[in-house]
């Protein structure tokens, strides 16, 4: 078995935006080489995330006001993470209800979707850089 890695960066100007990054993972695919097997798209910090939906704009700002609602970033004064000097507690939430990761089976050197799906980067404290790693395992 084989395995590539990868990271892709990522330095939104909004606090929370949903970023869609399925041909950033199709490019590092190819760029893998590999055939058959499973590739992992994972947000390497605790206020991101990744999922796997429809790229349709109307849920997009679905899932925003829906997380907002559910998680309100003000007041900040709500959360017990804040009073650690942080401003972002509800950006934590936000993460654990959108996921941490997706995996992808890889068929005939193609990401093995079902109709609709795309893989999407989340991120809940926008504003700095941050990264998500792709791992391929496979043949």
């Amino acid at each position: 078995m084989k395995s590539f890695r990868k990271e892709l960066w990522f330095n939104t100007s909004e606090r929370m935006e949903l970023i869609n990054i399925t041909s950033d993972i199709e490019k590092a695919l190819a760029e893998s080489g590999l055939r058959e097997g499973l590739c992992l798209v994972n947000a390497m910090h605790i206020t991101a995330s990744v999922f796997i939906n429809d790229n349709e704009s109307g849920l997009h700002g679905d899932y925003k006001d829906w997380l907002e609602q559910l998680a309100p970033h003000s007041p900040i004064s709500r959360y017990r993470h804040n009073r650690t000097g942080e401003d972002n507690g509800d950006a934590h939430l936000k993460r654990q209800i959108m996921g941490r990761e997706v995996v992808i089976a890889v068929t005939d050197g193609r990401l093995d979707f079902g109709p609709w799906e795309q893989i999407f980067y989340g991120e809940f404290d926008g504003r700095r850089r941050k990264r998500v790693l792709v791992k391929i395992i496979g043949e």
